[in-house]
């Protein structure tokens, strides 16, 4: 009889614990976003780029970019405004220690950018930047980039990430 009372703890014990997971597992699993379908996959990724005037960093110090984009169209669209920092074509290839790269807020502060960096080109993220214009509507940001580096060369592209 010893036996069976332990087995049936055991079973016991096995059900609690996996009840007390699903319990615990319900919000983690409520809060997992669905998969991806063909159609969010595509409105992740701009369709198009609208490229403003290039100018080149400011040697020793900052220099501020305005980003503006109007909708004239008739429907809202989707945008995303973005810094690339491009390295000389003779190198040296620019990292992002190399660069700060601040947005100025609503309020009037100037908040630090993240930086990636791929094949020698600076760029700020296109996700966290996207907004919805209406028809008629312009996007207006400001950013601050500042050369960190004395000797840095390169170029500031202001640009426009269009989506669908």
């Amino acid at each position: 009889m010893p036996f069976r009372n332990r087995r049936l703890r055991l079973t016991l014990l096995a059900l609690a614990v996996a009840a007390i997971g699903l319990t615990t597992a319900g919000p983690a699993l409520a809060a997992t976003p669905p998969a991806a379908t063909p159609q969010t996959r595509e409105a992740a990724i701009p369709t198009d780029f609208v490229d403003l005037t290039p100018r080149p960093l400011q040697a020793e110090g900052s220099r501020d970019f305005t980003v503006t984009y109007r909708n004239d169209g008739p429907t809202p669209v989707t945008v995303a405004p973005q810094l690339l920092v491009l390295s000389p074509d003779t190198g040296p290839y620019l990292t992002p220690s190399d660069v700060t790269v601040e947005r100025r807020t609503g309020h009037g502060c100037w908040q630090p950018v993240a930086v990636g960096s791929q094949t020698g080109t600076l760029y700020t993220e296109l996700t966290g930047a996207r907004r919805t214009l209406s028809a008629g509507e312009t996007l207006t940001e400001r950013y601050r980039v500042t050369d960190v580096q004395p000797e840095v060369q390169g170029t500031v592209l202001p640009r426009v990430a269009l989506y669908g």
